[in-house]
């Protein structure tokens, strides 16, 4: 007689379950007419970028377009359905008006195997998340970037005197990789204290295991997806996305330079000093001291924000810049025009003054605003109105999901003309001011918009006026043109990577 294995079964019962699962859930959006994609058991509406049919924010575009009538269009990430807000009055209500309903992002991290992941800023939620935010937001304040202007203007300077030395050789420039190195360098300094040369010293540690944990290429990007999605599995199997080796890491150079600052009296405006000083409070107060690891947590997500983010921002702004000829010759002239004004050294007031130096940063944040979407995660059951004229209003509960497509958003003609040409003087005089600025959010939008954002375009700002202020720029015949994204990575990338041809300015 024929037996079957306890495996088989369970195999069965498993189908079984997700094929119900999809089926019911399918029924939930049509249930309160809301438009959709037909998903595909197990994969719902991310086989496209599973099997590198095409990118991950092209696959949200596609959502995004479902129903060009329609705030809110349904969309399944895995088994994961997904509301996607799509109404620019309906996002601000979201994000900002009835904020204390959908607070939380969804975590994609399990605490007890990635802990330095699961604790900063960017992951937790409630009321701690309003503890460690009240904390950190005055180490991003005018006066403390300001502070911090003339680290980043030496790393700037460096940066740019070693590319001119290395323009001798007349090779081409792998620009990621040399933009990664001064944001390593520069958050180094800024965050951590510490001084590093990554141009000089390319293998140091704070750049290599940084690297290490900022790529999710590969099989790093299938681990992210089932550490979202399928967080018992992740948990099953032991998955973690961050190893051990750089975990220690942080948390020894935390440790370490606390101590070196409790020893030699040392105190600097960066994020570490602001964290040491909750030490000695008293219990129940507002401000509570941190442990070691809670401060290498929030140390770890600016830098990984930092890091990879900012750097990838640096790579599509040069590109740009270096393609658009005439963009590069304004944005020179107004360098020129700094230079002679502040006698070769530039000031952080004069260079948050640049008007046409901040439409081309603005201008890159619309074309290709890193994070691709923002999601929330429903705290307070609340109701969203119909999605179309004659539907039902949707009912959203605690632990559902909602996402902002912001790529889409930013690329939609009916808020930017002509979306996908690189035009800086649309965020310039009139012309800005006609644009709906409700439809730009490269930072996010309400509360839980990034707290480093002043930080990343001061960051790229004076990144810039010291490369053009001694370099010319254009695309190398290595560089895939016209540029597309890459297929094989969940963040944003060239296809064949990012390359400079660099030449001293004469």
């Amino acid at each position: 007689m024929f037996e079957v294995s306890w495996s088989t079964v369970l195999a069965i019962l498993a189908g079984l379950f997700v094929a119900y699962y999809f089926f019911f859930r399918e029924n939930y959006f049509a249930k309160h007419g809301i438009p959709y994609s037909k998903p595909l058991i197990f994969f719902g509406n991310m086989a496209p970028v599973i099997f590198r049919r095409i990118t991950f924010v092209d696959n949200i575009t596609v959502a995004y377009k479902t129903n060009s009538k329609a705030k809110y269009v349904g969309f399944f990430e895995f088994s994961t359905p997904v509301t996607m807000i799509r109404d620019l009055d309906l996002i601000k209500t979201v994000t900002v008006k009835y904020f204390d309903h959908f607070m939380d992002h969804r975590s994609f991290t399990n605490p007890e195997v990635d802990p330095l992941f699961s604790n900063n800023l960017f992951s937790l939620r409630g009321d701690q998340w309003r503890e460690i935010r009240t904390l950190l937001t005055p180490a991003f304040t005018s006066s403390k970037m300001k502070a911090m202007f003339k680290l980043m203007s030496e790393c700037a300077d460096t940066f740019g005197d070693f590319l001119v030395k290395q323009s001798e050789k007349k090779q081409p420039f792998n620009s990621k990789d040399i933009f990664t190195r001064y944001t390593n360098d520069t958050i180094a300094t800024c965050a951590f204290g510490i001084s590093v040369d990554s141009m000089n010293n390319p293998d140091n540690d704070f750049y290599v295991l940084g690297r290490n944990a900022t790529n999710f290429e590969g099989i790093k990007t299938l681990k992210f997806f089932i550490v979202r999605s399928f967080p018992t599995i992740a948990r099953i199997l032991n998955i973690k996305l961050f190893d051990t080796k750089t975990e220690n890491f942080f948390y020894d150079l935390v440790r370490d330079t606390i101590a070196t600052r409790d020893a030699k009296g040392i105190s600097r405006p960066d994020m570490i000093q602001l964290m040491m000083e909750t030490r000695g409070s008293k219990p129940g107060s507002k401000s509570h001291e941190l442990s070691i690891e809670s401060m290498t947590s929030q140390a770890f997500i600016f830098f990984f924000g930092g890091f990879d983010s900012t750097s990838t921002l640096m790579c599509f702004a040069a590109h740009e810049i270096a393609s658009h000829p005439e963009i590069q010759e304004k944005l020179q002239k107004e360098i020129d025009q700094v230079l002679e004004k502040c006698d070769g050294d530039p000031t952080y007031e004069a260079i948050n003054s640049m008007i046409y130096l901040d439409a081309v940063v603005n201008e890159t944040l619309r074309l290709y605003p890193i994070a691709g979407f923002m999601d929330r995660l429903c705290t307070e059951s609340f109701e969203l109105p119909p999605t179309l004229p004659g539907s039902k209003p949707l009912l959203v509960k605690p632990g559902d999901n909602l996402w902002v497509p912001v790529w889409a958003i930013h690329r939609d003609p009916q808020y930017f003309p002509d979306p996908d040409k690189f035009t800086p003087e649309r965020f310039i005089g009139d012309a800005k001011d006609s644009l709906n600025m409700s439809a730009y959010f490269p930072f996010g939008v309400g509360p839980r918009m990034c707290i480093g954002n002043r930080f990343a375009l001061l960051e790229i700002k004076v990144l810039f006026f010291h490369l053009l202020a001694k370099c010319n720029i254009k695309p190398s015949k290595k560089m895939i043109l016209p540029i597309r994204l890459s297929k094989k990575s969940f963040a944003l990338m060239a296809d064949g990577g990012f390359w400079l041809d660099i030449t001293p300015r004469l």
